[in-house]
């Protein structure tokens, strides 16, 4: 005899009740948590197949690479840029890639896209939501949900300053004498932004900028906007929710408004929610913050299925532009497996800067300082933001990574190329699922022009290529771009066939000074190993593979170059920024 619908629905709304009583706890509401829950199992059609996700199960392999990109990082005339993209994809790196992050692609006012004028929409120079489902047939589709906050001249913020409609009611208010100065953000523009509305002058959050302004999720209207939003993309095909500045989603009054309970709480409602609907479809949290911080998103394996490994890209940068691992090392010691159901998002750039915040702690003040000086020199620009005491801090670099690794911090050298390989090398191996910016598959420099367009920093590192000027600068032997794509397509199509790659295999760190920077992977079977080490100077380095642990009853292969290790007790030279995959066989 079948179980009755209400029956099989039961525990997955008991659920939603009780993650809304958390949230809720101290929030005057005139709905029940009850309502709301079947209101949000309604929007996302639930109330027919509402099942519990199985925990600590992983939904993803070896196999996964993400590629993160614009909509319209490559153009052609008269083609949507959604097409000419999905076009480069099929045609450059089908074989290589599986999944495809795609910047928000809605209409938007400012900050390139994350300033969201109407979530339902796709912006119309791109394309429109049949160019989207198209690549999500092919490829798996990540897509921001930018939860924040949103564009000052959506519909929803209109009404806000008639004072009636939906969104009348959807934004956070405080008051100029409220105790504010504990807020923690990444900008130093003010807070608060004065509005004449329908119901008088109000004072609204932004966190990022006055075209950018914060949700009120006190009321759970909001919560059900958004929950209407992950439905419609769910059926446009999204199965990877990138969570935008989530760690400001909730406000109080008094506090510093970053990381509270019931932000953390939200992201557990949202993946219950996505993974009932949807039993592939995981969310990454996007948490530009200390690694301490930054690693509470996990929670009990219950929370985000995917954390960005923000702390990645400034200490591998660190670590090349000084040639000393010594800080590299230290945080992968530290750093705790990921359980089943879990895992690392690695990417060493994006269309952000490199941020610092996730150094702090982790690299001394005089290391910060060298590196950001460092990368001044190599014609990047500095972000700022002000810090609990009011001091000016660097938040974020803004530079081509390409460009980031010209030199070491004595200067430009030979080994712009080694060193920017060396830096993709150590990132494809470690634990976790890699993510590449479509701008270093291509070896993009700085974009100067753009920069000075816009005047903001961030667009240094946003180009957008011509198919033609593209085409004509992967053609020229005397360029680096073919190379560059060439060398990482071959790097990444060796590392989706390692068993010992998936994200969540073991990983340990190895000792083997401060200028080779070394990790052991071993597949979940444990049937595979692989000694992954890099040197990361610019001076030949001898590795004794004597100091791994080459098990003597197996053969060994070199990975990359396919050279059999015929001496176990032999001694590799490597030449600078060369890394070895050691695999046995």
């Amino acid at each position: 005899m079948p179980t009755p619908v209400n029956q099989l629905k039961q525990p997955l709304k008991d659920k939603l009740v009780q993650q809304l009583a958390t949230i809720y706890h101290d929030v005057p509401l005139e709905q029940s948590f009850d309502d709301i829950a079947q209101s949000l199992l309604d929007i996302m059609a639930l109330s027919r197949k509402a099942v519990i996700a199985k925990p600590f199960t992983n939904h993803w392999s070896e196999e996964d690479i993400v590629l993160i990109t614009y909509g319209d990082s490559i153009i052609k005339a008269d083609e949507a840029p959604l097409k000419t993209l999905k076009n480069f994809v099929d045609n450059t790196l089908s074989k290589t890639i599986n999944s495809v992050h795609i910047l928000p692609f809605f209409p938007y006012s400012s900050d390139d896209g994350f300033s969201v004028i109407d979530y339902s929409s796709v912006n119309e120079s791109l394309g429109a939501w049949q160019d989207i489902t198209q690549i999500s047939k092919n490829y798996r589709l990540m897509s921001d949900l930018v939860i924040n906050h949103c564009s000052s001249r959506s519909a929803w913020f209109d009404n806000f300053i008639k004072g009636e409609g939906q969104g009348s009611d959807f934004f956070f208010t405080a008051l100029p004498d409220d105790n504010l100065s504990g807020v923690v953000r990444p900008r130093t523009s003010p807070l608060l932004k004065e509005v004449e509305t329908g119901k008088g002058k109000k004072f609204v959050w932004c966190t990022f900028s006055h075209d950018q302004v914060d949700f009120d999720f006190r009321n759970p209207e909001v919560l059900k906007a958004f929950t209407s939003i992950i439905k419609q993309y769910i059926d446009a095909g999204v199965q990877i929710f990138r969570l935008d500045a989530i760690a400001f989603l909730w406000k109080v009054v008094g506090t510093p408004s970053i990381n509270l309970s019931q932000t953390h709480e939200v992201v557990r409602l949202l993946r219950t929610l996505i993974e009932s609907a949807e039993q592939h479809a995981i969310i990454i949290t996007e948490t530009n913050i200390p690694n301490t911080q930054n690693l509470t998103y996990f929670g009990n394996a219950n929370e985000a299925h995917g954390i960005y490994n923000f702390s990645l890209p400034p200490l591998l940068l660190n670590t090349l532009l000084t040639g000393n691992c010594l800080y590299l090392k230290r945080w992968l010691m530290s750093m705790p497996p990921s359980q089943d159901g879990t895992m690392y998002f690695n990417f060493i750039a994006s269309h952000d800067g490199i941020g610092l915040r996730p150094a702090e702690g982790l690299l001394s003040e005089r290391e910060l300082d060298t590196l950001v000086h460092t990368v001044e020199n190599f014609g990047g620009k500095i972000s700022w933001r002000t810090s609990d005491t009011g001091e000016q801090k660097a938040y974020e670099m803004n530079i081509a990574l390409y460009d980031a690794l010209q030199g070491t911090v004595h200067g430009k050298d030979k080994w712009n190329f080694e060193r920017f390989i060396c830096a993709h090398a150590i990132m494809f191996a470690l634990e976790g699922i890699p993510g590449i910016y479509i701008h270093s598959m291509l070896g993009t420099k700085n974009d100067y022009q753009k920069l000075a367009n816009t005047h903001h920093n961030r667009s240094i590192n946003r180009r957008r290529w011509h198919v033609d000027a593209l085409e004509e600068a992967l053609a020229d032997k005397d360029l680096h771009h073919a190379k560059v794509l060439s060398t990482l397509k071959s790097l990444l199509d060796i590392r989706i066939k390692q068993s010992a790659f998936h994200p969540n295999a073991t990983q340990f760190t190895l000792h083997l000074g401060l200028q080779l920077f070394g990790f052991w992977r071993q597949s979940k079977d444990r049937k595979q190993s692989v000694f992954c080490v890099s040197n990361i100077s610019d001076q030949p380095v001898v590795l004794p593979l004597s100091e791994l642990n080459l098990i003597i009853t197996d053969s060994w292969v070199e990975l990359i170059t396919h050279e059999k290790i015929t001496e176990l007790t032999q001694e590799l030279v490597l030449t600078p920024y060369q890394t070895v995959w050691i695999s046995n066989i």
